[in-house]
């Protein structure tokens, strides 16, 4: 991602491969931009954003919301939990899960495979960052009781899957806060703590993690 700064004008442009996004504060010198890329380059303006990198946006006079609802029910149909039980949660609570319990799964690249999926669904979906974030401590030798909680949180998803995050156009506060919160030793594997955060602008998520 590049930052260009012309005076009073900012403009964000995000490359990944050959899709392109251009943000900015000044819709002329958005469409300068434009118009100086298409000159060296072939390119398609798509328009409005509405769906980038399986992130769907929404804009209205209230603000943006954004979600991953077509890249969720990829994930659903692909695991094949399309008609499963929804699950109220992402995890059981008080779950044990630990490196050496249960058995091995035959075919471990489903899993792994799995969870790289959730943790690009948690760019909207911080409910489900700290399921994730224990599940894919076992990426290298996942058992049967891993998958199992892992089949849970697509469940929850199935049942959740309009969530994401919003960004609200009225909020005037723009002061930062900050929330973070430790659990003690959960992991059985190491007996290390894990530690989460979320930090809000104003009223509006922006940033957040778990981590052990």
């Amino acid at each position: 991602m590049g930052l260009l700064n012309q005076g009073t004008s900012v403009i964000f442009l995000l490359v990944y491969v050959d899709d392109i996004l251009v943000l900015s504060n000044d819709a002329t010198a958005v469409e300068a931009l434009k118009s100086y890329l298409n000159s060296h380059f072939k390119m398609k303006d798509l328009g409005p954003l509405k769906y980038f990198l399986g992130l769907e946006a929404a804009k209205s006079a209230k603000g943006i919301h954004l979600c991953q609802r077509k890249y969720s029910l990829e994930i659903i149909e692909d695991c094949g939990l399309a008609g499963c039980k929804p699950a109220p949660s992402p995890m059981e609570q008080n779950l044990i899960l630990n490196a050496e319990s249960g058995d091995e799964l035959e075919d471990p690249s489903q899993f792994r495979r799995l969870i790289g999926r959730l943790i690009y669904l948690t760019i909207t979906r911080p409910d489900i960052g700290f399921s994730v974030q224990r599940l894919s401590q076992f990426m290298h030798r996942p058992r049967v009781p891993h998958m199992a909680a892992a089949n849970r949180v697509v469940q929850y998803v199935k049942v959740t899957i309009g969530l994401g995050l919003f960004f609200s156009s009225a909020s005037t506060d723009f002061q930062l806060k900050v929330y973070t919160n430790s659990d003690w030793p959960v992991c059985t594997d190491t007996k290390k703590s894990v530690t989460g955060y979320v930090v809000f602008l104003g009223d509006n998520l922006v940033n957040w993690k778990s981590k052990k």
